[in-house]
């Protein structure tokens, strides 16, 4: 069996001042956005719609903070209400851990909504733009997960070649499935590689967000059976995790958003 090598958090210390390696994730994140929106931008089909880098900068500031702020609230409201409605001003401790990415999904769509809004440029072709540049931000931010030893998966068997031990889970040295790295292959690179190849030619408004939010839903939907649901959740109804029923909507709102896309592509066509 594997042994999680229990990384220093800490990549950097300059005096008081520490740069923690998950930190870094969400830079490595931002900055993989805006080198692959940059290059989306120069698709002739975006570009004679007025794209320009500039457009990219403006849209990861909103995004950063439709993540951080979706992330937080959704974890709050998703996964620890009755915590936070005891002690309100833990909110705002992000420092202390606690994001949603069904949370931070919701932040950035109303955020890329609010972009669309301020720019006159329709929501879809916005998130059709984007949608090919976050799974590569997702893989980012599972590594940061498999270097803390956080958000380790369920009890594996020993035979398994790379079951791993979590000294940080406390369970006695139980085996258990390196999640974090089956997320980053699904939901990360998997998912990057389906959705850049789906988006290298023009396809009708609203149908590579479908993709993502198919192909998310699923994949993570996926990786729940092998991940250790949060201790004060467990599992709910049918045996299925919270992250599980989180993406049964995602998913049905991509079949819906796939069909309507295909239909008004039809209707043009016609």
């Amino acid at each position: 069996m594997l042994v999680h090598p229990q990384f220093e958090p800490v990549a950097l210390a300059l005096g008081p001042l520490k740069i923690h390696w998950y930190g870094l994730t969400y830079l490595v994140a931002f900055g993989l956005f805006f080198w692959l929106a940059s290059l989306r931008t120069r698709k002739p089909w975006f570009a004679e719609r007025g794209w320009t880098r500039r457009d990219v900068e403006d849209l990861l500031f909103f995004g950063v903070m439709g993540v951080v702020l979706g992330g937080r609230l959704g974890y709050v409201l998703f996964y620890k209400p009755a915590y936070y409605l005891a002690h309100p001003l833990e909110t705002f401790a992000v420092w202390e851990g606690g994001m949603s990415f069904h949370g931070g999904l919701l932040g950035v769509v109303v955020a890329m909504a609010l972009f669309a809004w301020r720019r006159q440029r329709p929501f879809l072709e916005v998130t059709d733009l984007i949608a090919p540049c976050v799974p590569t931000g997702l893989a980012s931010g599972r590594i940061g997960n498999f270097i803390n030893g956080e958000l380790w998966g369920r009890a594996a068997d020993p035979s398994l070649p790379w079951a791993m031990v979590f000294p940080q889970a406390h369970d006695g040295g139980v085996p258990r499935h390196p999640s974090q790295l089956y997320q980053f292959a699904l939901e990360g690179m998997l998912l990057f590689a389906i959705l850049w190849w789906f988006g290298r030619k023009p396809r009708p408004l609203g149908q590579v967000s479908a993709a993502f939010l198919i192909g998310y839903g699923v994949f993570r939907f996926i990786a729940e059976y092998f991940r250790e649901p949060d201790s004060f959740l467990g599992l709910r109804a049918l045996n299925l995790s919270q992250g599980q029923w989180l993406c049964v909507p995602m998913v049905a709102a991509g079949l819906l958003l796939w069909w309507w896309s295909a239909q008004r592509g039809s209707a043009r066509r016609s």
